[in-house]
């Protein structure tokens, strides 16, 4: 059963940015958000959704498994961590397991940044910024009961399909009370390994 965490309602999206805006805020990294709003269908409509971190269960963590600097840590509460700037080397390992696409390297500090849950604050009962400042509510932190008793009809997927793939995450998808499928992801092209790039992208045969 899923603990407090955030549920992510892409349906009461406005595109306002105002979770992008608070998670400069965050005393963690300041100046710097770690939450993308993405358009998923740019030039055709003006959906948009919010991407954080989704806290991969199952595989636990790919992000952390494939760092060879032991630099993502996961708390005995399942949040993944952002990288220890005192271990991560920059190598972005991360970023192409991520099956979200949620990691990203600052360039400049050679550095692996990314949403950790506002754990400096969900660890002591409050919300995440971003679900704090939401006008709509398409970022809701809770739990799935208080989530359905403010929103009836609705239900929640922490399953998401790659291809053959499913991943299991701490973070939450609202969908339709007679979807029980897993969400689907879609199939995300691996670029490059260790900054050596995979067949079909320009690797040597």
């Amino acid at each position: 059963m899923l603990g407090r965490t955030i549920f992510i309602d892409p349906g009461r999206c406005i595109g306002c940015q105002a979770c992008v805006s608070a998670c400069r805020e965050c005393d963690s990294h300041r100046g710097k958000s770690m939450i993308h709003l993405d358009y998923p269908d740019e030039g055709h409509t003006v959906a948009s959704l919010p991407t954080v971190c989704m806290h991969c269960e199952d595989p636990v963590a790919p992000c952390a498994e494939v760092c060879p600097a032991d630099a993502i840590l996961i708390t005995a509460d399942g949040v993944v961590q952002e990288a220890d700037p005192t271990r991560c080397i920059g190598c972005a390992n991360c970023v192409n397991a991520c099956p979200f696409g949620v990691p990203k390297i600052d360039l400049d500090a050679k550095l692996q940044m990314k949403c950790n849950l506002c754990y400096d604050r969900t660890s002591y009962g409050l919300a995440p910024m971003c679900a704090t400042v939401c006008p709509t509510g398409a970022l809701f932190y809770g739990t799935v009961e208080e989530l359905q008793a403010e929103r009836p009809g609705v239900d929640v997927s922490t399953m998401f399909a790659f291809g053959a793939t499913t991943v299991s995450t701490g973070v939450a998808m609202v969908v339709p009370s007679d979807r029980r499928t897993p969400v689907p992801g879609g199939m995300l092209n691996l670029i490059e390994v260790n900054g050596r790039p995979t067949p079909g992208n320009g690797a040597e045969a």
